[in-house]
């Protein structure tokens, strides 16, 4: 029986990350989260490109984009969409997440969801670096780990 499993060594491996400067004040800190994990793990700050987009809904094109480049090892989908007084947040995050997924699906290289879509801003500053862990950082390790396993499918 063979296994494969990824490792968590991001050493030249190159990473894209694409994040949305709305809700900036939460992205930032999941950006930090994710810049973190990769670092930690050996990546160098030349193999990191970093993408910002408008909104969350932006997201999606722009990581298709780098995706399909050919440049990376992995692209890392940071966003945070938070509810409002209207539906609007609800139609905008199931819309990222499907986006998200698809580019994920038809992609030769690991995409990572580190978008959050928490009800407060309680919830979001909790998953962007406090009792509930960084959830930037958690996404760079998902992409880490897959880049690694890609590579060993390949």
């Amino acid at each position: 029986m063979k296994i494969y499993e990824g490792k968590l060594n991001a050493a030249g491996l190159k990473f894209g990350i694409v994040i949305s400067r709305f809700n900036d004040f939460i992205t930032r800190k999941l950006l930090e989260g994710a810049l973190d994990a990769l670092k930690r793990n050996s990546a160098a700050e030349e193999d990191i490109a970093v993408a910002w987009v408008p909104g969350a809904w932006e997201i999606p094109s722009a990581a298709a984009r780098m995706a399909n480049s050919g440049s990376y090892d992995a692209v890392i989908c940071l966003g945070a969409v938070i509810k409002g007084a209207t539906a609007h947040w609800q139609y905008i995050s199931a819309q990222v997440t499907r986006g998200i997924a698809a580019v994920a699906a038809g992609a030769s290289v690991p995409v990572s969801y580190g978008v959050i879509t928490p009800d407060t801003l309680e919830q979001a500053i909790e998953r962007a670096g406090t009792k509930a862990g960084n959830k930037g950082f958690d996404a760079a390790m998902a992409a880490i780990e897959m880049a690694n396993l890609f590579k060993e499918l390949a």
